[in-house]
């Protein structure tokens, strides 16, 4: 028999898992929840650690970029969650939101109803923040956010490095503006990671009207005469949606999707073999992430965590976070960092900087042999836009997956300076009772064209992918303000990938404000309560 929900819900991330549990508040609405990944069972998935091992495979797709034309070729890991919780599950647990004009933005796009006001109420209804009980944040909501409870002197170093640079301490950078550096908040309670998963759905396992299904992955959205009437999976089942299907696969697994149920470019789709269903040129256009660029200082003594990285020392770690939940274990290893300026005359910060208690900790990163620390420089407002398309009709093909990065030079110019900032930062008299020497770039990279030769090498993704289903009021725009999705009846979408332009930080928080504005929105829709 064929199966009837409400809602189903396509993809168990940090926006999908908020939609299930909010539309699921009305015991009279059935709503199905389906992510192709699987449990978070893991314990690395709960202990902020854990996300030394995310960018090295668990819990990912393991997809990659497709050559950058722009960056001399270089291959990029595209890590994408494969987990329940989505990006929450894997992530550095880093709470930020951006820039208040980041979203004013977006209502100067067309995009009513999305500036800092409308969705700072979205932003707060999530938290329960254990610091800040204010204008900008609150306590009680289902989301932990936390202090960090595992930074290191050499933390405080960086703050007194950066003041000498000008650049002054901020004590929330979610607040009034995100200026200076400071100790980021992270989705952390009580010392363990605070996924969506984990705020929203396990609190509510219990409800008889919310089906949860791991490891299902979806075929295609099932379309008959320009309504969508349920989702068909890849074993041939069908399952069918009374009211509305919502795409929550993120920024590249929502455009994706649509693309191999024959919604997306015709011409793209006509190369592969697939018939369109629907012609929308903005389906996996508009991609926007942000790129990070870093230097590596080795340290003079054991002072940051990578002697952990020993199986002995690892072991002593565990057992600490086992036993006081703090040292190694409680640490997310990014936890300091800040937001400055490449272009001082930018409306807001438009670097962030990331401080890694050691080296690397991500997949591709370099690493010290006697210890060391990271600093991370990303451009947070790329003008360069890529790509999402579909190598074939296959779905366990990995889709082509294409950044562009630093196709506009005015990113490559602005990416370089970040650099080049976060130099100046570790070279500075604080930090030289902790650093023996710059290892990368190092003294022999100077000009801006070896800088370049160094970043093609030595880069990698944020995790910041966006932009792919671009909501707007324009004709262009794939989804509406209300993120119907424009030209079909019955689908929404609500992740990432309807940001118009990706917001200056992190983007796990704006997408769970983004699961909480779609699910009032929905019920008010369809007139539930």
């Amino acid at each position: 028999m064929t199966e009837t929900f409400d809602f189903i819900i396509v993809g168990g991330g940090s926006a999908g898992c908020v939609l299930a549990a909010r539309l699921s508040e009305n015991p009279d609405v059935r709503v199905l929840l389906l992510e192709a990944g699987g449990r978070d069972q893991h314990p690395y998935y709960h202990v902020p650690a854990g996300f030394a091992k995310m960018t090295k495979g668990i819990g990912s797709w393991g997809w990659h970029t497709v050559p950058q034309k722009h960056m001399q070729g270089k291959v990029f890991r595209y890590t994408q969650a494969k987990v329940i919780g989505g990006g929450s599950a894997i992530n550095a647990q880093i709470y930020t939101r951006g820039s208040r004009l980041d979203y004013d933005e977006w209502r100067q796009l067309g995009c009513e109803g999305w500036s800092y006001d409308d969705v700072l109420p979205y932003f707060k209804r999530a938290e329960d923040n254990d610091t800040f009980e204010n204008d900008y944040h609150r306590k009680g909501g289902p989301l932990g956010v936390s202090q960090p409870v595992a930074p290191l002197p050499i933390c405080e170093a960086y703050f007194e490095a950066a003041a000498a640079l000008g650049i002054p301490r901020n004590q929330d950078m979610t607040g009034e503006k995100p200026d200076g550096v400071g100790y980021y908040q992270l989705t952390q309670r009580n010392a363990r990671r605070s996924s969506a998963a984990m705020a929203y759905l396990a609190p509510n396992r219990g409800r008889k009207n919310l089906v949860v299904r791991t490891g299902v992955q979806v075929r295609r959205i099932a379309v008959e005469n320009s309504q969508v009437s349920g989702v068909e999976l890849v074993d041939g089942t069908r399952i069918l949606a009374a009211k509305e299907v919502i795409l929550s696969s993120g920024a590249i697994g929502s455009p994706r999707l649509l693309q191999l149920s024959g919604i997306g470019p015709a011409n793209e789709l006509d190369r592969i073999g697939i018939r369109p269903i629907l012609d929308q040129p903005g389906v996996g256009s508009n991609l926007q992430d942000h790129l990070d660029l870093y230097t590596i200082c080795e340290v003079s003594g054991p002072h940051t965590y990578d002697k952990y990285a020993k199986l002995h020392w690892s072991a002593v770690a565990g057992l600490q976070y086992l036993f006081t939940k703090t040292g190694p274990v409680a640490s997310s290893l990014f936890e300091t960092g800040g937001f400055w300026y490449a272009d001082p005359e930018a409306r807001s910060p438009d670097i962030q900087l990331h401080l890694g208690l050691g080296t690397g900790i991500e997949s591709g990163v370099a690493s010290m042999p006697n210890g060391g620390v990271t600093l991370n420089a990303c451009y947070l407002r790329p003008r360069s836009r890529g790509t999402v398309r579909l190598k074939s009709a296959d779905p366990a093909d990995a889709p082509l997956i294409d950044p562009n990065y630093l196709e506009d030079p005015r990113d490559k110019e602005l990416s370089i300076e970040g650099l080049k900032l976060a130099q100046r930062i570790l070279a500075q008299e604080p930090l030289k009772p902790f650093i023996k020497a710059e290892r990368l770039p190092g003294p022999n990279v100077k000009t801006d064209a070896e800088y370049f030769d160094f970043i093609c090498e030595h880069s990698k993704t944020s995790h910041h992918a966006a932009g792919t289903c671009r909501m707007g009021s324009d004709p262009d725009a794939v989804v509406d303000v209300r993120l119907k999705f424009k030209g079909l009846t019955g689908l929404r979408v609500a992740d990432a990938s309807i940001m118009p332009t990706v917001n200056s930080s992190n983007t796990n928080a704006p997408a769970i404000m983004i699961g909480e504005k779609a699910a009032d929105m929905i019920r008010a829709d369809n007139g539930i309560s």
